[in-house]
């Protein structure tokens, strides 16, 4: 028999969020993609997904009315949470103080757009986040690259979008952000979200995303340089690479030569490339030129 002491803490219900919303002012909307999740055993299923140490700083980007960060501050050391709108911002600590007060304090809150902010309060081990979907891609690519102390994460964001950052060569959906995401770390697609514990409701499932940091492939060239090499190879997806990339290295037989150097087929299509052959790539060309 389960003892009151070992009883989940009590989360935010669709009443606690509403009557929150209400006394805000506030009314959801598209432009911050604001979709706030009113279920309790979600938030907990995201929580354990996301395997929280208690000793590490957990990075929650756009908590909004604070359901998963009551959830995380039960299981983390501490919560770094960055939050756009300033109303959200200035309610998310007196609703902490309110449902967890003897965790107030293990809270910071920053009022900062996720896809600007370089710096924050504390070094964050772990990013969870339920993240907006129309910047979802950007600002998980952004934190990875300016914060190396995040080691692992859960994501939630558009199903499809889930889909895109698992997936790997030769998928249908493999692009630009599976690539992109592949040069930090390893994802995979942890599990979907229904629309019934949001409100408002999106129209579309959610995913859940995990990753694992690990070190970029070995490679002279820099990873703007790696990633310049990805945007031209699916700017036209469906061409050769030695096509794709023809502008990108002056010119198609310039573009075959990088290629060839790199142990890479000219007639092959970005889609089945791995994060490792664009950096070899990258790294052709600049020994291709430096032999000039």
């Amino acid at each position: 028999m389960t003892s009151s002491a070992d009883a989940p803490r009590p989360l935010l219900g669709a009443a606690d969020i509403r009557r929150l919303a209400e006394e805000l002012g506030i009314r959801p909307t598209k432009t911050l993609g604001q979709n706030f999740v009113i279920d309790g055993n979600t938030i907990r299923r995201i929580v354990a997904a996301a395997a929280v140490d208690p000793e590490e700083t957990v990075l929650e980007v756009g908590p909004g009315l604070g359901s998963l960060t009551l959830g995380l501050l039960d299981a983390a050391k501490s919560v770094v949470a960055v939050e756009i709108d300033p109303a959200l911002a200035a309610r998310l600590p007196a609703t902490v103080a309110e449902w967890r007060p003897d965790l107030a304090g293990h809270l910071d809150v920053v009022l900062a757009d996720a896809l600007k902010v370089t710096s924050l309060p504390q070094e964050p081990a772990a990013l969870v986040a339920n993240l907006p979907y129309n910047v979802a891609v950007p600002v998980v690519l952004h934190l990875l690259e300016h914060f190396p102390s995040l080691r692992h994460g859960l994501v939630m964001v558009q199903d499809e979008v889930a889909d895109r950052l698992a997936a790997g060569p030769g998928s249908r959906v493999y692009g630009v952000p599976s690539v992109k995401a592949a040069w930090y770390s390893s994802m995979r697609k942890a599990g979907v979200i229904g629309m019934n514990v949001f409100w408002p409701a999106p129209k579309i499932a959610s995913g859940l995303v995990a990753f694992t940091r690990r070190e970029p492939p070995v490679t002279k060239a820099s990873r703007a340089e790696v990633f310049a090499v990805i945007d031209a190879a699916f700017a036209q997806r469906r061409k050769t690479l030695r096509a794709a990339l023809a502008r990108w290295a002056g010119s198609a037989p310039a573009a075959e030569e990088c290629l060839r150097a790199a142990g890479v087929d000219p007639t092959a299509r970005g889609e089945v490339l791995a994060i490792e052959d664009f950096a070899r790539i990258a790294a052709a060309r600049l020994s291709l030129h430096a032999a000039l």
